[in-house]
């Protein structure tokens, strides 16, 4: 830290898991390129998270990274309630407005590393704005704000603004009014940083180039963020849920997973349940509750499943009631389908692999990345539209879709259509790639 040429990178990210990830992901990003130390900043708590949920790295990259743990006061980390009217996580919202209470010593921590760097750059969640004015008080530093859903959710969200229409249904009432405070703490900032490629969302970023709202604000699409995944890797520790895939055919098991920000209710537990049995193929399937606000107060769930459900689905199914490595599951050769909420983490994962996608969005950004998926790419089919949104749905219904997607003539077309996605979000991200060449203009940004 006293070399005075150095350029100083400070990621604040938003502590939620899906933006903790994508953030990390970065931050490991960087410190391979030469000239620049990379600093993480959250609560103790939630950089703790970040690195237990390592995915697609060693752990021994963490060592390149200086974390530092800003201070906040224990919060209420009450459960999901999975009978909520909304499936938007509101037990999180004390969580969210605490962070309010990271940013006295957040500014303490930007001065102190801008009086031994050269530059500052300060990368930050667009819900943590107030990094960006804090950075704007410092003579040598400059903000960045990131963005973690998809270029084509924040177009339509633009959109929606413009003509004064209410994010309604999407978010909680609690949770606009929050983002409209950090709205208002919005600084300028030197450009927009999105998990995505030109190859995924060309499109959605040329219209996001004509708004008013990014005018002269370079836009770096440098997904994806998570790593090349590399199937059947022997040189990680191998997770209980890799071990059973190990022992089934290439492009066979269904993989059910709702995110970490998402409950369903016990009605729809069942009819998912009975739809899995009935469908024939194997699956594995992710049941927990919604991350709490500390995930260490409860890691796993209790969920009730029918009775007898898992002994008659013995050797055909596995239910787990923990965190998994899903960029690995999703990488292993015998994942050929992926229920999910459409999170744009789990979309970008689902894309790297190759895996056609089973739509299911909950809230936020999900049902614009299921239409994404499904009709723009052609890499998936829409399980619920986000129009029967409050609709439990039936078993034959989950039965169909697993069918259609894991078998006949248009699940080999989309599991193709799939694999040609796969390979150009890989390219996107190597050398010659649009996501290699703007990271590269944006590190060279910085050393100027």
């Amino acid at each position: 830290m006293s070399n005075a040429n150095e350029v100083t990178v400070v990621i604040v990210p938003f502590p939620a898991q899906s933006h903790l990830n994508q953030l990390l992901h970065f931050s490991l990003l960087l410190s391979t390129r030469s000239g620049l130390a990379v600093h993480f900043a959250c609560s103790a708590s939630h950089n703790r998270q970040a690195k237990l949920r390592l995915q697609g790295w060693p752990l021994s990259s963490l060592s390149s990274i200086h974390f530092h743990d800003l201070p906040l006061p224990p919060i209420p980390s009450p459960p999901p309630n999975p009978h909520s009217p909304t499936t938007f996580p509101t037990h999180l919202q004390p969580l969210f407005d605490a962070t309010d209470l990271i940013r006295s010593p957040l500014s303490s921590l930007l001065l102190s590393l801008s009086t031994s760097s050269r530059r500052l750059v300060v990368v930050h969640d667009h819900l943590m704005s107030f990094a960006g004015l804090e950075a704007a008080a410092i003579l040598n530093a400059e903000s960045y704000k990131f963005y973690s859903p998809s270029a084509a959710f924040l177009c339509e969200a633009e959109q929606l603004r413009m003509q004064g229409t209410d994010l309604d249904e999407l978010f909680s009432l609690e949770f606009r009014l929050f983002t409209e405070r950090r709205r208002k703490h919005e600084f300028k900032s030197s450009g927009l940083i999105i998990n995505t490629c030109r190859e995924v969302e060309r499109n959605f970023l040329e219209i996001l180039a004509t708004k008013e709202a990014y005018s002269g604000v370079p836009v770096f699409a440098v997904g994806p963020l998570n790593p090349a995944p590399r199937h059947n890797k022997t040189n990680i520790t191998r997770n209980e849920c890799l071990e059973w895939l190990d022992g089934h055919p290439p492009c066979s098991v269904v993989y059910v997973s709702f995110g970490t920000t998402s409950t369903i209710s016990e009605e729809q537990v069942e009819q998912l349940a009975y739809g899995l049995l009935r469908s024939g193929h194997l699956f594995l399937w992710v049941l927990r509750d919604a991350d709490r606000a500390d995930i260490f107060t409860a890691e796993s769930s209790s969920r009730l499943l029918p009775a007898g459900f898992e002994k008659a689905v013995e050797g055909v199914g596995k239910v787990v009631r923990g965190w998994v490595p899903q960029l690995d599951v999703l990488a292993h050769r015998a994942t050929g389908g992926f229920v999910s909420h459409c999170g744009w983490n789990s979309c970008m994962e689902a894309m790297s692999c190759g895996v056609p996608v089973m739509a299911w969005p909950m809230h936020s950004d999900q049902p614009t990345n299921a239409m994404l998926l499904a009709e723009g790419l052609k890499v998936g089919l829409v399980v619920r539209g986000w129009d029967r949104r409050r609709e439990v749905v039936a078993a034959e219904r989950v039965e169909e879709v697993v069918r259609m997607v894991m078998e006949g003539e248009e699940g080999r077309w989309m599991r193709e259509k799939a694999r040609k996605i796969s390979k150009a979000v890989r390219a996107a991200g190597e050398d010659g790639g649009s996501s290699k060449e703007a990271l590269d203009v944006l590190v060279a940004h910085w050393r100027r």
